[in-house]
């Protein structure tokens, strides 16, 4: 099932926020996946792939107009949207609109996450997206494997 996101309304410097060790530089999104990851237009018109889960910023295309054409190939969308997963979730009763995406109760990028029996739940994007931001900024100099300790502190925002 092809499920598009409306991203008009998003404000992009409130689901940045958490985001700006990797991503200082001014974007706009342009499209984003059920799951949270966004897609942002830089200031050089290059697109790129925020992938919130594995907390990476990657190239996806080099204009906005190159990565909607992309968008039409069924193994990208599924790739960047995760469309067969979306669809899974929706069976499982998942359902959601321009403001909620996928969640994990224990995030993927924790390898204890496949043990975790129904982990995902519709959650709001913005918490979604800033917990994340700020998740893997705690954990991005942790090599693969490596065992972690998280601390939770009050946010001033």
């Amino acid at each position: 099932m092809r499920q598009d996101f409306d991203v008009r309304q998003l404000d992009g410097d409130r689901l940045l926020h958490e985001w700006r060790w990797l991503c200082p530089e001014p974007v706009t999104v342009i499209a984003r996946s059920g799951f949270g990851d966004l897609f942002l237009r830089k200031l050089d018109g290059s697109v790129a792939w925020l992938h919130v889960a594995t907390g990476t910023l990657s190239k996806a295309a080099e204009t906005e107009s190159q990565f909607f054409q992309l968008l039409q190939q069924p193994r990208l969308r599924n790739e960047w949207l995760g469309e067969s997963e979306l669809d899974t979730a929706s069976e499982r009763g998942l359902k959601l609109d321009d403001m909620h995406c996928i969640g994990f109760k224990v995030p993927l990028v924790f390898k204890e996450s496949a043990a975790v029996p129904e982990n995902a739940y519709v959650a709001d994007l913005y918490e979604q997206v800033s917990f994340l931001g700020d998740l893997n900024r705690q954990i991005a100099n942790a090599s693969d494997g490596e065992k972690v300790r998280l601390t939770a502190v009050k946010s001033n925002h």
